[in-house]
């Protein structure tokens, strides 16, 4: 097999892996771009894909140790995935929106061995090989982010059709403005988080807990949607989420984190860099 084919063959993998560790599509094809850089067609190698993976977990790895966070305006989610892009890299609720904001709490060799075990089932020698760390270091590394994560994982399964009406009634009660109905359909600790990136309107600079403060932000962050927006129900990452959609292009999606039937978190995303592949 020729090195494009077996990079082609394997593309999805990677992609899949890389945006585990970094949560944005951008950075995710760079790292493939640098990858494909790196890697030699021409040479002989014998076990391509972990030959690719091993390039592109470490070319992920450098970029998220020197990007980093901390000079993002607000609070930071991962790019919304929809439709045939979330079908490749979704693994289960392992890349779900609440699940991979826990991730951003890891440190990058933490994600990376959390990412490739847990959700990909590489084994601790694979790893360690790959990350160029003994075995021991690697087993450390996946009990610190399994415990941490496990601490913080959402649980809850909801069947497709509770999912749905939950999302109808959430999305009615707040474009509606009613406050009573939003109230009923809330968890009492719900949380919001809100991604604006300095760009969309956000609500703070930290998430908001309680029922009654979520209710009511989300009420008067409503009052401003055109009346002509178009509502469209989709799924991100798995999770029943809204896109809205004003003068011919989206302006936020809503991901819905459910618990039986309330809404147990939000994440809106506002910031228009990481809303430019859905439609």
């Amino acid at each position: 097999m020729g090195g494009t084919d077996a990079f082609v063959e394997h593309r999805e993998l990677l992609f899949s892996i890389v945006y585990g560790m970094l949560g944005t599509v951008a950075d995710t094809e760079d790292v493939l771009q640098e990858t494909w850089l790196s890697w030699a067609p021409e040479r002989d190698v014998r076990n391509a894909r972990a030959y690719l993976v091993r390039i592109a977990v470490n070319h992920a790895l450098r970029r998220r140790e020197r990007a980093g966070r901390e000079t993002y305006p607000g609070q930071w989610l991962p790019e919304p995935l929809v439709g045939d892009a979330a079908d490749e890299v979704v693994r289960g609720e392992e890349f779900s929106m609440a699940v991979l904001v826990v991730l951003e709490t890891l440190t990058p060799a933490e994600r990376a061995v959390f990412v490739l075990h847990e959700v990909f089932g590489y084994a601790h020698p694979e790893i360690a090989a790959i990350l160029g760390r003994s075995p021991a270091a690697v087993r450390q590394l996946a009990h610190r982010a399994r415990e941490h994560v496990e601490a913080r994982r959402p649980r809850y399964a909801v069947d497709p059709r509770t999912r749905r009406q939950v999302t109808e009634r959430f999305m009615a009660a707040a474009l509606g403005g009613d406050l009573e109905g939003l109230l009923r359909v809330l968890a009492p600790d719900v949380a919001l988080w809100t991604d604006g990136g300095g760009k969309g309107p956000a609500t703070s600079p930290d998430p908001v807990h309680g029922r009654e403060r979520v209710a009511r932000l989300l009420i008067a962050v409503a009052e401003g949607v055109p009346d002509t927006v178009d509502v469209r129900l989709r799924r991100v990452h798995g999770d029943p989420a809204v896109l809205l959609f004003a003068d011919g292009g989206p302006f936020a999606v809503l991901v819905l984190e459910l618990r039986g039937d309330l809404v147990a978190g939000v994440y809106s995303i506002t910031n228009p860099d990481k809303l430019t592949r859905l439609g």
